[in-house]
């Protein structure tokens, strides 16, 4: 079996692409985006509406209740589960989004290094992450193996902690054994190659869809229903700012602003990131229905 990967960065087309490609091909969607798993958080994270998905069944939307933790590795079990049962009914898995930590744990095999497990140490770290919290754990790991720590999401914390009992007991890090990640599938992964100046543009259209499509009662209502602000979910772009600025009674084109100016940040490591990927090819902007003929062609079906 031969993964079909869509990808790249926030407001570049990826669901249009993901969906015609799907319909080629006989395929099904597996969304790899950090915020699309969670129920109710649709505007902001532009969640596919049903008319969007087109017919074509999406997999890993809607899995998390906001107020729950989810990490990486939850999302490998459950994406991987879903590309098996997709393949199992003859259908070809199409793996779609811009979550690039979530992405490489389908599709790369990571080793955990040949150091035996020590479980005084992992108790010192599971301690530790409950004063400190992920980020706090994560930055320890960046001060010790500043290369294992830029691999790693601070939600990734099993490998976070695996990285650090590497260290602790050897001295050495994780980053020097040079016992990288295998890949777990053949793939061909495709991007839109937008230039920064049109992706922007994309980027600002988008965000004030959002304002104006009810974002702002849409994160007030999270927060009615109990969803606390601190919440992972929360932390979406888009959402943590509305937070903010209601906290601070700012006016809603100032936080507008602001969530432009951090989806467009965000954009840049996106595509610092997604540049890395084997067998990545870069598309020319056009309409998914043309796009996904010149995907089929290289991808081959």
């Amino acid at each position: 079996m031969k993964l079909l990967v869509i990808c790249g960065p926030t407001a570049s087309g990826k669901t249009a692409l993901a969906v015609e490609c799907a319909k080629a091909i006989g395929g099904e969607v597996v969304s790899a985006d950090a915020f699309l798993i969670y129920r109710g958080l649709d505007i902001g994270t532009a969640k596919p509406t049903l008319e969007e998905r087109g017919g074509i069944p999406h997999h890993l939307i809607d899995v998390a209740d906001p107020r729950e933790e989810f990490s990486v590795s939850d999302y490998e079990r459950l994406a991987l589960a879903a590309i098996e049962d997709i393949t199992l009914r003859g259908k070809v898995p199409v793996l779609c989004g811009g979550t690039g930590f979530y992405m490489n744990s389908v599709l790369f095999r990571s080793s955990f290094g040949n150091v035996p497990a020590c479980a005084e140490v992992r108790k010192k770290y599971q301690i530790l992450l409950e004063e400190e919290g992920k980020e706090g754990l994560h930055a320890r790991l960046a001060a010790v193996d500043p290369a294992s720590a830029e691999k790693l999401h601070p939600n990734d914390v099993k490998r976070v902690v695996r990285a650090l009992e590497i260290y602790e007991l050897t001295g050495k890090r994780k980053s020097d054994q040079h016992d990288g990640a295998a890949p777990r599938f053949p793939f061909e992964a495709f991007a839109f190659d937008y230039p920064r100046a049109a992706l922007y543009e994309r980027i600002g259209a988008r965000t004030r869809a959002m304002m104006e499509g009810g974002l702002p009662a849409e994160v007030e209502g999270l927060l009615k229903a109990g969803v606390p602000a601190s919440a992972q979910s929360m932390q979406a772009i888009g959402y943590k700012e509305i937070v903010r600025g209601l906290e601070e009674g700012r006016p809603l084109g100032e936080v507008a602003e602001e969530i432009e100016k951090n989806t467009r940040n965000y954009a840049k490591r996106q595509l610092t990131f997604f540049r890395r990927t084997p067998n990545l090819h870069w598309l020319a902007p056009k309409s998914a229905e043309e796009a996904a003929r010149e995907v089929i062609g290289i991808y081959g079906h």
